[in-house]
């Protein structure tokens, strides 16, 4: 990891740095930087068939935008109304088309608005893959929270009904020993990003077994939309080893195994396979774990990183999107960021996600103090740690091996006037915390009671994070925190709610703590970059790009994420720093035309243009038929 005085003066360069990343952008967009490479997604494509095997194709279908040169050359004239449109006309008519049937597409009173707009964008993606990545792109900050968080939930819960064409891979238990030879089943010759789920623990709903595959394929779309990977070198993947969950076991129209998990060393045999499978056909991919239960996540993380590409968003990506978001907390209180070390946090929820949230904070704040086993272990002391069962101390007979270096010792929090097992209310009433940070997946966990105590928090400006997804999971929303805390707070969520009118002209700002700030500027970063590993510094360069991304002036206003409509842009900056750091750390292998050591040798301005010019866009290449 680069050295310890980056963190120390984050705050004081970041107004130079902003400048001067805007403006190398601005240089690139103009043309003053070199270019490395073919643009992506601009080389004509080489295809097998012709007729109407291409307009059942989505990727290769581009319905009535084939020109008439491409109709004659493969054999679709006559198959198509003779007007020829651009592209443009075809979004304004699906456009038009969506608003209509926006209002009309609700199977029912208990089918929500954003079930039926899923619908409607599913049967585009099942058409025409270009036109769906268009319309995503264009329009990301409307309907990212129906492809993703938290329209995406209850996809998952209604999948089986839902199912109507098969996207991406399964691989279950009843396939041990095939898996090797199940992977050339996939058509693509190269995979250059894989988001897999066991389907344990969706989001906040619990095991939802084989329906999970729709958080696979919901951050794919991410992927595509925000870093360019191209859809055709995307593989979603379900692992199906059965189902804890009663009622998919008794559900005649489930898709799954209908058999109790697999557990033990038979689990870890079945992942194994899987990994060693899909690294075999595919060297370089990058696999992505998404939504393990805890008891899996940090241990597949431990078992893998160091021999594949691969982390697990939930843990580490939402620890970096939680991480930045505090360093934005210390900058909005008007604090230099060497006081990170001494901010007092008390975190709701001890799973994957806040244990992964508690270890890149207490390693960040050892930095600032030191890099020292003595600032380890001060670091330790800035956090409480409260699951369902209270305050984790060391008096508790049984606890997770994973939050055990973060529980309190008895001695320490009986000077505190705590105990084990206290409350959350009690436990912010007595610590007055500068920030209150939830992970719990229980919904309005942050009652009146504990936003009361809140009230006496020390800090001039304190925060509420309240990160758990779907939306009904969030520990609070946002008119419940300023109107029982202040105005004065800082509030991030995981899903997305609107802003707060606080009157005279005020606003309180809910700033999305969505991890898709950080996890497809890793991806593209580690790919681009050749890296065989995704480093902690890698992953830590990604938090502190995404912690500088916003000016003073936002910050003062409480503003502490970006707007996802900016979502191109900062996954650009977020992957060269990612490269930049894999740079720093001797990890660079290259990509395609550029060896490391040509990469090694880029200025910030050529790595931009590099990452840019990498990165898939939607338009329609074109089409020139090969016979097989």
């Amino acid at each position: 990891m680069g050295n310890f005085s980056r963190q120390m003066t984050l705050s004081s360069a970041l107004l130079k740095r902003l400048q001067s990343r805007r403006g190398a952008l601005n240089a690139v967009n103009s043309g003053g930087a070199r270019s490395f490479t073919t643009t992506e997604g601009h080389r004509p494509t080489i295809i097998h068939k012709r007729s109407l095997d291409i307009l059942h194709d989505p990727w290769f279908n581009k319905g009535t935008a084939f020109s008439m040169t491409e109709r004659d050359r493969l054999d679709l004239r006559g198959l198509l109304p003779p007007n020829v449109m651009s592209p443009e006309q075809q979004i304004e008519r699906f456009m038009a088309d969506l608003k209509r049937l926006e209002q009309s597409a609700r199977d029912g009173p208990s089918d929500p608005y954003s079930l039926a707009k899923w619908r409607i964008l599913n049967r585009l993606h099942d058409r025409n893959e270009t036109m769906y990545y268009k319309v995503l792109i264009d329009n990301i900050e409307e309907y990212a929270p129906i492809v993703y968080t938290p329209t995406v939930g209850l996809v998952c819960q209604k999948y089986s009904g839902l199912f109507r064409r098969p996207r991406g891979m399964y691989f279950s238990a009843a396939d041990r020993g095939e898996m090797m030879s199940m992977v050339y089943n996939w058509p693509a010759e190269q995979v250059d990003m894989i988001v897999v789920t066991d389907g344990s623990r969706i989001l906040g709903l619990g095991d939802l077994g084989v329906q999970g595959i729709g958080i696979a394929i919901g951050k794919l779309d991410l992927y595509v939309a925000a870093a360019g990977i191209n859809p055709q070198r995307v593989l979603p993947v379900m692992i199906d080893v059965g189902t804890n969950n009663e009622n998919l076991l008794k559900d005649p129209l489930y898709l799954g195994l209908q058999e109790h998990r697999l557990d033990g060393e038979e689990y870890l045999e079945v992942i194994d396979e899987f990994m060693e499978a899909v690294f075999t056909r595919w060297p370089h991919v990058i696999v992505q774990f998404e939504d393990f239960q805890s008891k899996w996540a940090f241990n597949l993380l431990q078992r893998y990183r160091k021999e594949y590409r691969m982390f697990n968003d939930d843990v580490q990506g939402t620890a970096g999107v939680a991480l930045a978001g505090l360093l934005g907390a210390v900058r909005a209180q008007g604090r230099p960021m060497i006081d990170f070390p001494r901010m007092k946090i008390v975190v709701a929820g001890a799973g994957s996600a806040g244990i992964g949230v508690l270890n890149a904070a207490r390693k960040t704040m050892s930095r600032m103090l030191g890099d020292t086993d003595i600032a380890f272990e001060s670091a330790r002391s800035q956090f409480w740690v409260v699951d369902a069962n209270g305050l984790i101390t060391e008096a508790r007979e049984k606890i997770d091996p994973d939050a055990r270096s973060f529980a309190r010792r008895v001695k320490e929090i009986e000077r505190q006037g705590l105990r084990e097992g206290a409350s959350l209310a009690e436990v912010v009433r007595q610590v007055k915390p500068d920030v209150l940070l939830g992970l719990s997946a229980v919904g309005g966990l942050f009652s009146k009671e504990v936003l009361e105590a809140l009230k006496e928090s020390t800090s001039t400006r304190p925060a509420i994070f309240a990160m758990s997804n779907p939306t009904k999971n969030a520990e609070c929303t946002p008119e419940e925190a300023f109107s029982i805390v202040g105005d004065h707070i800082i509030f991030g969520s995981g899903s997305p709610f609107n802003n707060v009118d606080l009157g005279n002209g005020h606003i309180g700002h809910c700033n999305q703590a969505n991890n898709m700030f950080l996890f497809p500027g890793i991806g593209l970063g580690t790919l681009l970059s050749g890296s065989k590993i995704i480093s902690d510094g890698m992953l830590q360069a990604a938090a502190e790009c995404l912690a500088e991304y916003m000016t003073e002036e936002e910050v003062h206003k409480g503003i502490i994420y970006p707007s996802i409509s900016s979502i191109r842009d900062i996954t650009k900056e977020v992957a060269a720093a990612v490269i930049t750091e894999a740079i720093e750390e001797d990890l660079v292998e290259g990509y395609r035309e550029m060896d490391a050591r040509e990469l090694q040798k880029l200025n910030q301005d050529e790595i931009r243009t590099y990452i840019q010019n990498n990165m898939w866009n939607p338009d329609y290449t074109k089409l020139v038929y090969k016979k097989d």
